[in-house]
């Protein structure tokens, strides 16, 4: 490949990017690639998993560097460099190289093993700490769950990944929608709620605390315990009931799987409990997950699932079951509804941080992945890495020097209000955002910075940046 042909998506092997050289392509999202990557020099030393932006000065590289480079913990991998590549253009696209950890995502390893009651304590209890670690940083990871904690080959420890989602205290605002990054399946009630109630044009973004973490983890234990989502908190679907105020929330796990011990089993309702602050902090939560782990009876031995017994390979959220919207929900739904579908059809990019051999593990279908991916983790996140990169030649649009619309709106894009339409004469609607069309050939675009799409040329309308803030409960990210 040509120097004036490299392309942030499909950069060959050899390709150096600061002081990493390329070795191989782990996966790609709609707004970055992630590459398996060596040092090459002194300060630069072993392999590394180097995620680049695709598109030019993305903002979300910087703040996820910023809330790395606080956290020290064995659970999380450790950010090794961050800086710029500059492609042929000119046009800088950001870059973070992390700690490379070999191991296999945590729904997959345990479908592999004889989980039982005391072991799921333990590992929760180390993601506890590893949220425990993140929170005391000021910090908060936003998008927890089981696709984005890998299993450590070495020591089967769980590592927590995917910090692109999320926020720490005097992070940057970039613009967007009320509701974070995150995936849909794993929201807590509170944050559905918020959005029922706010006014989309005015309202500030949904403040995600430690108590949305805790929750997460939650649907991830339950989900391991039982093989299924908890009932959604999504308010437009039939479930939500049991996640008003007053409501039960999700049945105990013990009652879909009588091989998991009572205190593991209470626990994690503890942890899906509809009140907040019932659930306790990470720390609170570790020193009782831990002092169970020590104190439960030998019934606790038993594995959570029969050997060799048939176990689904499709593990599906609650389905969709809309309800009829009440006219009285205000501004907000049009847009939830939006978020809703948007969560069924995107999935980010990743670290890789995981590494095995596809003929030898168990992998979720990536349907599954698709179907509970949040329209707005497909920025920078890293679970869908998870899924080996397709071995088929890429689109042209990969290989050429102009870069392709993306699928959904950049950071601090202009967004159509609730009937679709842009602000300006000169505005069009397309993918969720505000674009300007330039009277420019596509073969051209990216000499005006712009994007293609069919065929035209495109740049964004953006917004103006708000200033930095000192707390994520004040001004969290609007992405």
């Amino acid at each position: 490949m040509e120097i004036g042909d490299l392309n942030p998506a499909v950069l060959p092997p050899g390709t150096r990017v600061g002081p990493w050289r390329i070795v191989d392509l782990q996966g790609r999202g709609a707004y970055g690639a992630v590459y398996r990557a060596m040092g090459v020099e002194p300060h630069a030393e072993g392999l590394v998993a180097l995620k680049l932006a695709l598109h030019p000065r993305d903002a979300r590289f910087a703040r996820e560097a910023e809330l790395l480079s606080r956290l020290r913990h064995p659970g999380i991998p450790r950010l090794r460099d961050a800086g710029e590549w500059l492609a042929p253009s000119g046009a800088p696209h950001p870059y973070l190289a992390m700690e490379f950890v070999e191991g296999e995502p945590l729904y997959a390893w345990a479908r592999r093993q004889p989980l039982s009651s005391r072991r799921l304590l333990q590992l929760l209890a180390s993601l506890a700490r590893v949220l425990e670690a993140t929170h005391a940083a000021g910090g908060v990871h936003r998008d927890v769950k089981g696709d984005n904690v890998l299993v450590r080959s070495e020591d089967a420890q769980p590592v927590l990944i995917d910090f692109g989602a999320g926020h720490h205290v005097g992070a940057s605002t970039l613009t967007g929608p009320l509701l974070p990054p995150g995936t849909p399946a794993y929201r807590s009630p509170e944050a559905w709620n918020y959005v029922l109630h706010a006014d989309a044009d005015s309202a500030p973004p949904y403040p995600a605390g430690p108590a949305d973490d805790v929750f997460a983890l939650g649907v991830t234990a339950y989900r391991l315990v039982t093989e299924q989502y908890p009932p959604s908190t999504n308010p437009e679907e039939e479930a939500a009931y049991l996640w008003h105020e007053e409501g039960t929330g999700a049945q105990p796990v013990r009652t879909l799987n009588a091989r998991c011990c009572p205190e593991l089993s209470a626990i994690v309702s503890r942890m899906l409990a509809v009140r907040p602050e019932a659930r306790g902090s990470a720390r609170e939560l570790a020193e009782a997950l831990e002092q169970t782990a020590c104190s439960v009876g030998p019934e606790a031995d038993v594995s959570l699932f029969e050997p060799n017994a048939p176990r689904p390979l499709h593990v599906w959220a609650a389905p969709k079951r809309m309800r009829p919207r009440a006219k009285t929900r205000g501004r907000a739904l049009p847009w939830l509804a939006a978020v809703s579908l948007g969560g069924a059809l995107a999935f980010g990019i990743g670290w890789v941080v995981g590494m095995w051999n596809a003929e030898d593990s168990v992998r979720e279908p990536v349907a599954l992945r698709v179907e509970a991916k949040d329209g707005g983790t497909a920025a920078v996140g890293d679970s869908a890495l998870m899924a080996p990169v397709a071995p088929v030649q890429a689109p042209s649009a990969w290989t050429t020097a102009v870069m392709q619309m993306p699928p959904k709106p950049l950071p601090g894009q202009r967004r159509p209000d609730a009937s679709g339409r842009c602000p300006g004469k000169e505005h069009v609607a397309i993918l969720g955002g505000c674009w300007i069309k330039l009277n420019a050939p596509a073969k051209d675009c990216e000499k005006e910075e712009g994007y293609v799409h069919q065929g035209g040329c495109y740049i964004p309308v953006m917004r103006r940046a708000g200033p930095a803030t000192s707390s994520p409960a004040k001004a969290p990210d609007r992405r």
